[in-house]
């Protein structure tokens, strides 16, 4: 199972860090050139433990759904989310966050499973570990800009 391990300092709070990392808003305008849009459940504001949001974007060049649900959740230092329904065989988000003395440390851990077996694996040696790699950066080097600048 392919594991991405990430590390991104924020000069700012703790709490605006995990908000921003769970805002359904910013994921859908600003994160992503797949031109990914909450769809279902979820669709606006701050996801929390329990509820489902649904993605519908375009990836490797292919529309794709992907539903993920709030599976734990302890503000402000972590919460995680799991796939439900999509391409993948399962992943799991992990999101952590750590106050230091001038901002916040947030760690993304993010284990995924690719279908199709020993195809899957070849694909994630291939491209899929670093697309998805690509992906979770450019996602936090938004949620850094937005919380440095107070945007």
């Amino acid at each position: 199972m392919p594991v991405i391990k990430l590390q991104t300092y924020i000069k700012a709070n703790i709490y605006l860090v995990f908000d921003l990392s769970r805002s359904i808003d910013l994921q859908s305008k600003y994160v992503t050139d797949s031109s990914e849009k909450a769809i279902a459940g979820r669709t606006t504001g701050l996801i929390n433990l329990g509820e489902t949001v649904t993605y519908r974007g375009k990836h490797l060049g292919i529309k794709q759904n992907l539903t993920s649900r709030v599976t734990d959740f302890h503000r402000p230092n972590f919460f995680a989310d799991e796939m439900v329904k999509g391409a993948f065989k399962s992943f799991r988000h992990e999101h952590h966050f750590i106050a230091t003395g001038e901002g916040t440390i947030m760690k993304d851990e993010f284990n995924f499973q690719s279908p199709l077996g020993v195809l899957g694996k070849l694909a994630n040696t291939l491209f899929l570990k670093s697309y998805m790699t690509r992906f979770l950066e450019n996602r936090n080097k938004v949620i850094k800009e937005f919380a440095e600048s107070g945007r």
